[in-house]
């Protein structure tokens, strides 16, 4: 795997959040089909594919918002899993109408697999920056011992 770091860290910082959200049905249902909470999932669809990648085409983010070729196949697979479900419902159909398609299990488990594989690779890439030497905050020492921790 070749992580091709991130050039736009503010855009993964909603990329990977919206991806989360995409996975958990329970969150779905309790936040956008709350009228009191600013998340739904036209939010969710603008990140995804308007504004911070194009999960319709998302090689372009490579080295931008995704890190790798495998997290560019799995968003392009969650791309044309969601797209199928919007031209089965239309594109103006309320959130309820989506969460309830039959096509919607398939954008779950899609969404879920791409938010595995993200996490892993920002907390790999973070590993590596410790073991790099690069600590927070700024200016601290090396960590002691793995067995001083115990």
């Amino acid at each position: 795997m070749i992580d091709h770091g991130i050039a736009y860290p503010y855009h993964r910082l909603h990329v990977v959040p919206a991806v989360v959200a995409l996975a958990s049905p329970t969150w779905q249902r309790e936040v956008w089909l709350d009228p009191n909470q600013l998340e739904d999932l036209d939010y969710i669809v603008h990140v995804l594919f308007d504004d911070f990648c194009d999960a319709k085409n998302p090689s372009n983010c490579l080295g931008f918002s995704l890190r790798t070729e495998q997290e560019v196949e799995l968003m392009a697979r969650l791309g044309a899993d969601y797209m199928a479900v919007q031209n089965a419902v239309g594109a103006s159909a309320p959130d309820e109408v989506y969460l309830d398609a039959p096509g919607w299990p398939a954008v779950l488990a899609a969404a879920a697999r791409l938010a595995q594989v993200l996490v892993e690779n920002d907390l790999t890439a973070l590993n590596n920056l410790h073991e790099a030497g690069h600590r927070w905050p700024p200016g601290t020492g090396e960590l002691p011992d793995d067995a001083d921790y115990f």
